[in-house]
């Protein structure tokens, strides 16, 4: 089985975003840890070289292949803010009311925070975390 390259490293999350170029975007970054910090009530760790992760869980497929990832997590990236978020049942009304983004499967794109209404993505945030926490249960 491959080996999982999105793991908790002891990067200084502080550190990272300010290295982030984009004026906006490290301004942005740190007012999301504050933000992600509030909601899940976890510090910020570094997840692989660029995600941004909150508390943790165990995962593990029908297929064998298990993990651990975030249960809340963005990252700065050049072109986009980019979230990861679990696919629950309302998540495509939600971001409908976002505002200014692009999403796939795991992952919601958007420029800057003044784009987008941040009582939505605390919501997205939130609805996502419980998602996670009713599907793997920390046992």
């Amino acid at each position: 089985m491959a080996k999982i390259k999105t793991i908790a490293t002891e990067v200084n999350v502080t550190e990272f975003i300010q290295k982030v170029a984009n004026e906006v975007k490290r301004k942005d970054s740190f007012q999301l840890v504050e933000m992600f910090k509030s909601i899940t009530g976890c510090d910020a760790k570094m997840w692989g070289p660029t995600i941004i992760g909150f508390g943790n869980y165990h995962y593990k497929y029908e297929s064998g292949h298990e993990g651990d990832m975030p249960i809340a997590a963005f990252s700065p990236r050049k072109e986009a803010i980019v979230f990861y978020f679990a696919d629950f049942e309302n998540r495509a009304q939600l971001l409908e009311k976002l505002g200014k983004n692009k999403s796939g499967k795991a992952c919601v794109y958007i420029k800057k925070l003044e784009d987008i209404n941040l009582s939505v993505l605390e919501e997205l945030t939130r609805a996502s975390i419980n998602y996670i926490t009713s599907k793997y249960p920390n046992k």
